[in-house]
């Protein structure tokens, strides 16, 4: 894809992560629309562009913005999902209430901006939805974490399948820890001691080059100590 004039909405862009892969999408000349919790924040990314604000635990609010996003841009060539929450502790501890709100924000808020994504893609799209480790490699004390990162992984392994014959890449990013600040502000739990696999600037690149490459998986190999993809 090239992603000089791409039509792109980033969605998590008031984070560390977003805020970083929108400002190497604009200077690769991309169209953006920032989207997140705190306006402030957005205004604060330094990127020329309109903002959207959006409560991942309102899904109706989640599709609603891809398709306001779409409106700005005259139509819509990437989404781009970089935001979640993470939760520590035994299983048997993480109650109902943080077990739905994991699930929420870290499952079906994507799902349901990819679901509104994908109709608005005229020809050829990509949806790049960043997701954790932890979908290949279920953590002790992180149980209800994990199942809301791999139930997203897996849900998007099969959107991938019925996308491909419209031409929608459905890229997957996997990494390992990075210090961003996330694991600060678990909704439940202290997180334990994590060494970080990568800096945000190389997963960045990573991300950027495979939507430009029509990329359809960035995982981090443990045993390797290395991104690998496909």
């Amino acid at each position: 894809m090239d992603l000089d004039g791409a039509r792109v909405v980033v969605a998590g862009a008031s984070g560390v992560l977003g805020a970083a892969i929108a400002r190497s999408l604009h200077d690769r000349g991309a169209r953006l629309v920032l989207a997140g919790r705190d306006a402030d924040r957005l205004a604060a990314v330094g990127v020329d562009a309109p903002v959207l604000t959006f409560d991942a635990l309102d899904l109706e609010r989640c599709a609603a913005v891809v398709d306001e996003a779409a409106e700005l841009l005259g139509g819509l060539d990437v989404l781009v999902v970089a935001f979640g929450v993470a939760a520590f502790g035994p299983a048997e501890q993480a109650g109902d209430v943080i077990t739905e709100h994991l699930l929420t924000v870290n499952t079906m808020a994507p799902m349901a901006m990819v679901r509104a994504a994908v109709p608005r893609f005229d020809g050829d799209g990509t949806v790049a939805v960043l997701s954790a480790i932890l979908a290949d490699h279920p953590t002790a004390g992180m149980a209800a974490y994990t199942a809301s990162k791999a139930g997203l992984s897996a849900w998007l392994t099969a959107v991938r399948q019925e996308q491909r014959r419209r031409g929608v890449t459905v890229f997957d990013v996997r990494p390992p820890h990075i210090e961003t600040g996330l694991a600060d502000r678990a909704i439940e739990g202290e997180a334990p001691s994590m060494t970080a696999g990568a800096t945000v600037e190389e997963l960045v690149e990573l991300v950027v080059d495979g939507i430009r490459d029509g990329r359809r998986e960035l995982r981090y190999d443990l045993k390797e100590r290395a991104f690998a993809g496909r």
